[in-house]
C-alpha cells in the first residue's frame, strides 16, 4: 500500500536529488586528479576574472556564465582537466542570490585580478565541488 502512495514517491524523488552527480545512473568520472588553490581547502579566491562569452553548463558539475560577468577562481585544474577552472559567481545584485559555483573553461574568462597565487597542490576528491554546500544540499569541492 506505501509502496505506491504519492507520498512515498514523493520522497524517494527528493532523495534521489541528493545523491552523487550520475548521468544515466552512473557517476559521473572526476575532472582531474589534483588542482591549484591558493590554500590547502580551496576555500580563498586566486584571482577574479571577467567572462569573455556565455557559457552554458552541460551539467550540475559546471558553472553557467554571462559575458561581462564577474567570476571568482578557486582552483585550477591539473592534468587532464587543465582546462578547466572551478569558481563562482553571484547574481544579478550583490547579495541577492547566493553564489552559484561550479567548473568552466579557462577560455571563456580573462583574469584581471589575482588575489592570491595559486600554489597550493591540493589533490581533488569525489565530490564535485570546497567545501561549500550547492544546490540541493550537496557539499561540492572545487
Amino acid at each position: 500500500m506505501m509502496a505506491g502512495s504519492p507520498v512515498f514517491l514523493g520522497i524517494i524523488v527528493l532523495l534521489s536529488a541528493f545523491l552523487a552527480p550520475s548521468v544515466g545512473g552512473r557517476a559521473m568520472p572526476k575532472l582531474a586528479d589534483r588542482k591549484l588553490c591558493a590554500d590547502e581547502e580551496c576555500s580563498y579566491p586566486i584571482s577574479m576574472a571577467v567572462a569573455l562569452q556565455d557559457y552554458v553548463a552541460p551539467d550540475c558539475r559546471f558553472l553557467t556564465i554571462h559575458r561581462g560577468q564577474v567570476v571568482y577562481v578557486f582552483s585550477k585544474l591539473k592534468g587532464r582537466g587543465r582546462l578547466f577552472w572551478g569558481g563562482s559567481v553571484q547574481g544579478d545584485y550583490y547579495g541577492d542570490l547566493a553564489a552559484r559555483l561550479g567548473y568552466f573553461p579557462s577560455s571563456v574568462v580573462r583574469e584581471d585580478q589575482t588575489l592570491k597565487p595559486g600554489k597550493i597542490d591540493v589533490k581533488t576528491d569525489v565530490s564535485v565541488l570546497g567545501g561549500w554546500q550547492g544546490s540541493g544540499g550537496r557539499t561540492l569541492r572545487l
